[in-house]
């Protein structure tokens, strides 16, 4: 049945198109992990609203995505990302002074800004695009 439809679609022209949110997501997820990971110094406040943040970065993009899989196969995925970037954080936290000048400590943030307005801007771009109806 889902075959016969898509085929219909695709004939009248109305393919959907694979979205990009999935991709500009995963940028910001990587650099809010990474943001984590260098400014993790023991459990405050802040760890603990960077963490809230991750968490609704890992699991919401999900439900505003129209090319859904599966929930298990999106959250590993993010997931290994994320724990990644967390890693590479205090590695680079730790590299800050040693190998590293002190003054690129704020590059993870600076990342996750810029990747957090690039995110906004694409989202907001596809919403608003204007499509033709025939």
């Amino acid at each position: 049945m889902e075959d016969a439809v898509k085929a219909n679609a695709k004939r009248r022209g109305r393919v959907r198109r694979e979205d990009n949110n999935t991709i500009d997501t995963n940028y910001v997820l990587f650099f809010l992990a990474v943001e984590l990971g260098n400014s993790f110094k023991g459990f405050n406040f802040e760890i603990f609203i960077l963490s809230l943040t991750l968490i609704s970065f890992l699991v919401l993009p999900y439900w505003l995505n129209n090319n859904r899989g599966l929930f298990a196969d999106w959250i590993l995925t993010r997931s290994v990302i994320s724990l990644f970037a967390i890693g590479f954080g205090v590695v680079f936290q730790q590299t800050l002074g040693v190998l590293i000048p002190e003054v690129y400590g704020f590059l993870p943030m600076t990342f996750l800004i810029i990747t957090a307005f690039l995110s906004v801007y694409f989202q907001f771009y596809s919403l608003l695009k204007l499509r033709i109806v025939k």
